[in-house]
């Protein structure tokens, strides 16, 4: 499944989304979303323990001033990867 957290993740069930996920999910981060990737923040680790990969949409990261602030654990993507993503799984998931 492809998961997609377009929100931040203060606004987020993130304790929910974390129950959901299954090994060989996606998360991709977008838009506010972006803000979950920030390394030494409070989510990140949270994220990268979950048995999913990780990726996080280049062109919100940009327009939001963070490009040095990303983790480097976290996979950058720019739109076309995100429709190989949507392509990829079946079902999608929208945080």
């Amino acid at each position: 499944m492809l998961h997609t957290l377009s929100q931040s993740p203060w606004q987020c069930d993130m304790a929910a989304m974390l129950r959901l996920v299954r090994p060989g999910d996606d998360l991709l981060l977008l838009s506010d979303g972006v803000t979950a990737a920030l390394e030494g923040g409070r989510f990140i680790d949270i994220l990268l323990d979950a048995p999913i990969s990780l990726h996080v949409l280049s062109e919100d990261v940009d327009a939001r001033g963070l490009s040095g602030q990303i983790s480097s654990s976290v996979v950058r993507v720019g739109y076309t990867d995100f429709v190989s993503l949507a392509v990829k799984h079946d079902t999608q998931m929208r945080w």
